[in-house]
């Protein structure tokens, strides 16, 4: 069986909606995991690629922030990603949110305060810089973007379509609703999953 791993957004968990929407679509085709990712990035990068180690996913995909790790994990390990409305500049994103927040959805541990602080930012700052040098000919076609049409965050499809090849849209927002991850992502998953199977 496949195994597909999905990395959520900035506020969100492994408990999320497309997270949950996705796990529900591929119950008994393929495994969905969907961890729960460390608030700094260098540590979020180290958990992922310790669990793509473990776990051999086929497939990432991811949301916002999940997509800006997801497409530097991707090239790395040389398997294919769907990034959902990636954000590339997580350092905007934050720079006016500073101070205490909530996550959005359930934590495992139990913990759901957290602070954005200068540290935090600086420590994407560092990661963006160097975020798309991994990029290569291979890559440009086994790295799909996939754009809402309503997103008020992330506007970075004219940046993603300087390295990789493929783009869609879904007429949703910034975090996909459970019938537009069920409508939108599941079949482009699905097409990976076959090129994958076909390559």
């Amino acid at each position: 069986m496949h195994k597909i791993l999905f990395l959520h957004g900035f506020y969100a968990s492994g408990q999320c909606v497309p997270a949950k929407a996705l796990k529900e679509a591929f119950d008994g085709k393929a495994v969905v995991l969907t961890p729960d990712l460390p608030l700094h990035p260098k540590e979020a990068l180290a958990f992922i690629r310790d669990l793509c180690n473990r776990e051999q996913p086929d497939v990432i995909v991811g949301n916002s922030c999940g997509s800006f790790y997801a497409q530097m994990i991707a090239p790395i390990i040389g398997i294919p990603a769907l990034l959902g409305n990636p954000h590339f500049k997580m350092t905007d994103f934050l720079q006016s949110r500073i101070g205490a927040q909530r996550y959005k959805s359930p934590r495992a541990d139990g913990h759901q305060d957290f602070i954005i602080d200068e540290t935090l930012i600086n420590e994407f700052a560092e990661l963006e810089a160097h975020q798309f040098s991994c990029c290569n000919s291979f890559n440009q076609e086994r790295i799909w973007g996939l754009f809402g049409e309503q997103d008020t965050l992330a506007h970075f499809e004219p940046l993603f379509l300087e390295h990789y090849k493929y783009s869609f849209h879904f007429p949703g927002a910034h975090t996909p609703t459970e019938q537009e991850t069920r409508i939108w992502y599941v079949p482009l998953i699905e097409e990976l999953i076959t090129n994958l199977d076909y390559r």
